[in-house]
């Protein structure tokens, strides 16, 4: 799983997180899923794929960061 991140383009990770891990804009679509998350309302099949459709570009870019950072510790 490391080496598939860290072959990863950081930037493209970003472009991703930003497009697709906010969209639509006006809310976030994310924001709105984890709102419902944090009150116990997520309970749609159709709310959990959202949530991690919207959610992974941002895991990922989290994980990008963990790696990279990981290694220039090194």
């Amino acid at each position: 799983m490391v080496k598939l991140l860290a072959k990863l383009d950081l930037s493209l990770i970003i472009i991703v997180a930003l497009t697709l891990g906010l969209a639509p804009f006006t809310p976030p679509h994310l924001y709105e899923k984890l709102i419902l998350l944090s009150r116990g309302d997520l309970t749609s099949p159709l709310d959990w794929f959202d949530l991690m459709m919207h959610g992974t570009p941002w895991l990922l870019l989290l994980a990008k960061g963990v790696v990279f950072f990981g290694k220039r510790g090194q």
